[in-house]
């Protein structure tokens, strides 16, 4: 078990944390949206959770995320060359920033196509992240096996010709 605290590790775990407090916080807010019609005395907490919650989430993992990668490359990692998932993360992150800035507005006025899309985004970019070999990441070269001259193993049942020899 590796106890060593990391400054990347710990920057990796803040990320996780700020994109999942975004994403649980953007299906509360819709869930609030669909009550609003109903209940007067909930108008506008929609738009309100979305501000303050979801907005400042995203924006914290951002630059959480732009810091791990910078100290992702300058450790001699960079995602950027392992293969086009995080290039494809990348741009449904930036859109779905950009969505999400602009959803307060429209769940105010009882809109809710722009908050969805933003929970789809999030999805979306979930799913490339975890399955980042779907789609062109460069397998891991694994240790390099040695080859042998002789292929099968000997048999356990015959004794040696050397241990047969010998007297007992």
């Amino acid at each position: 078990m590796n106890l060593k605290l990391e400054a990347v590790n710990l920057l990796r775990w803040l990320h996780f944390v700020a994109i999942a407090v975004g994403g649980g916080a953007a299906v509360v807010a819709l869930l609030l949206s669909g009550f609003e019609e109903d209940r007067e005395d909930l108008q506008g907490l929609a738009a309100t959770v979305w501000a303050k919650v979801v907005v400042w989430a995203f924006r914290l993992a951002l630059i959480v995320g732009l810091a791990l990668l910078v100290m992702m490359i300058q450790g001699g990692r960079n995602p950027l060359k392992d293969g086009s998932y995080f290039h494809l993360k990348l741009l449904l992150v930036f859109i779905l920033l950009g969505l999400s800035e602009m959803t307060p507005k429209a769940l105010a006025v009882g809109k809710r196509g722009s908050a969805l899309l933003v929970l789809l985004l999030f999805l979306a970019s979930s799913f490339t992240v975890f399955n980042k070999g779907l789609f062109g990441g460069r397998p891991k070269a694994g240790p390099v096996l040695p080859v042998s001259a002789e292929s099968t193993l000997p048999q356990a049942t015959q004794a040696s010709p050397e241990v047969q020899r010998q007297p007992r």
